[in-house]
């Protein structure tokens, strides 16, 4: 009998120690709708693979219902990209992702955390963005945002028609950019940055409209622009950091339950983001090129695939010394004095590059 009860004990041990991951997070009360716009393309990995399964169906998983997701991309409701910032601030949006650079025109110093040239290596990208995120929503909060999370894309490089082997090869060519340093880094080098929002840049490409543009491997080959493009000059300019930004009032409305909830989850996205970001650069790569072995998460060209060139030293280090004499003392032109302290004091020391007045 003791056997028995001790066998019964262990088994409610067991399921005891179970209920916490089957049980459902968030307690019962009336729904929660949220309004979630994230990712320049429906077909993006970081739409398909993260965004849906965690946002969309995990949060109604672990509510049981409770929080109904309605999740869309900017092409879906027709944006493309700066909005994105407006209409979380005025409700018409409860959460929505956008890259920093995109809406860095309306606050100057979300370009700090990614400019052209200053992170060779996603792992730095990352300890950059997380050493900024509370500078950075001292400035948003003002405006009624707040970034919950950041997160990056794959290496940020040039597709290109025709045959692109150096930095060289882009003068006097029309470069679609992300705006911000990447323009600096564009004209400098002696290209013509011209700015076109994600979902219209396959057709510009397609009619010469410009010459190469700048996007992350995997999200251009997701875009397929292998179709229009010939050359992929893979020199990582930045990476793209985008944010999951949510509207103050709304955020701090919520039962305390579904905000803990949503904040685990999106802790769970952010990490997931970071890692595909760094899986779909050399993926983006392979897929482009037609390496059907090593393309995993995109798709390969029927026909035609892209052909990749590594970069040259020289200009890796033309990159760097841009980044210094020019990049920098632009960003600080834009968004103040203020901006070159706050840099020298949280970003510096993880990047080894100082920022010196002219």
């Amino acid at each position: 009998m003791s056997a028995l009860r001790a066998a019964a004990t262990a088994v409610a041990l067991t399921l005891t120690g179970a209920l916490p991951v089957l049980a459902q997070t968030v307690p019962p009360g009336p729904p929660v709708n949220v309004q979630i716009v994230t990712q320049p393309g429906p077909a993006m990995p970081q739409f398909t693979r993260v965004d849906q399964p965690l946002l969309r169906d995990g949060l109604a998983a672990k509510s049981n219902g409770r929080i109904r997701v309605t999740l869309a991309s900017w092409p879906e409701r027709n944006l493309n990209g700066p909005e994105i910032l407006r209409l979380v601030r005025s409700g018409q949006v409860d959460i929505g992702a956008v890259p920093l650079n995109t809406v860095a025109g309306d606050v100057p110093l979300l370009d700090v955390v990614d400019l052209a040239g200053l992170n060779p290596s996603l792992d730095q990208a990352r300890r950059v963005a997380a050493a900024m995120l509370p500078e950075v929503n001292k400035e948003l909060e003002r405006f009624g945002v707040r970034i919950l999370v950041m997160y990056p894309f794959a290496a940020q490089e040039f597709f290109c028609r025709g045959e692109v082997k150096s930095l060289a090869d882009l003068r006097g060519k029309r470069i679609r950019t992300g705006g911000g340093s990447s323009n600096d880094f564009v004209t400098q080098i002696g290209g013509q940055p011209t700015g076109i929002g994600f979902p219209e840049v396959y057709a510009a490409l397609e009619r010469g409209v410009v010459d190469c543009a700048i996007t992350g491997t995997g999200s251009g080959n997701s875009a397929r622009w292998y179709e229009v493009t010939q050359s992929l000059y893979a020199l990582p300019l930045f990476w793209s950091v985008s944010a999951y930004v949510v509207n103050v009032q709304w955020w701090n409305r919520l039962d305390p339950a579904v905000r803990a909830t949503m904040e685990a989850t999106l802790k769970e996205v952010e990490d997931a983001q970071w890692k595909l970001g760094l899986e779909q650069t050399e993926d983006g790569i392979s897929c482009n090129i037609g390496d059907r072995a090593n393309c995993k998460l995109g798709r390969v060209p029927d026909a035609n695939p892209m052909r990749v060139f590594r970069p040259v030293p020289a200009d890796t280090d033309v990159m760097r010394a841009t980044l210094t004499s020019t990049i920098l003392p632009n960003w600080v032109k834009r968004c103040g004095a203020r901006c070159g302290e706050i840099y020298n004091r949280v970003v510096a020391p993880i990047t080894g590059v100082t920022f010196t007045a002219n």
